[in-house]
């Protein structure tokens, strides 16, 4: 339903900043929630960040709450991951991900990867330290 391609990612020393792009396409782009998920070697995919269709909610995790915020264009089509500060811990590859959620703008988001229905290719982001 949503097609998704990631960008932005590359390798960058500790404590600089990064911001990964998330272009959508489809029918139901607009009308979707997005997030960010992450998976560092021998570890996990773990949730990051999610927003709604209209940008007016956000949930982030407690690891990166206060270093990154996420954010959407709608006339681009596009959502956005502005990571500061960013830590070794941060070194992973980061996937954008969405659901269908219709007009409804309300909370809370999902932060668990069962919940997202389409999903991009990832970028991997490296921090050095």
């Amino acid at each position: 339903q949503v097609q998704l391609v990631e960008s932005g990612g590359g390798l960058v020393q500790a404590g600089e900043s990064l911001r990964l792009s998330c272009a959508a396409s489809g029918r139901t782009a607009i009308k979707s929630a997005m997030g960010w998920f992450r998976q560092a070697p021998g570890k996990e995919r773990e949730f990051v960040s999610a927003i709604s269709w209209s940008g007016g909610i956000t949930k982030y995790a407690d690891s990166v709450k206060g270093r990154f915020t996420i954010s959407r264009d709608n006339a681009k089509n596009t959502v956005y991951l502005q990571m500061n500060s960013l830590k070794s811990e941060d070194t992973a590859v980061y996937y954008c991900a969405a659901y269908y959620t219709g007009w409804a703008d309300t909370g809370p988001l999902c932060g668990e990867s069962t919940c997202y229905r389409d999903w991009g290719q990832g970028t991997q982001v490296t921090v050095s330290s």
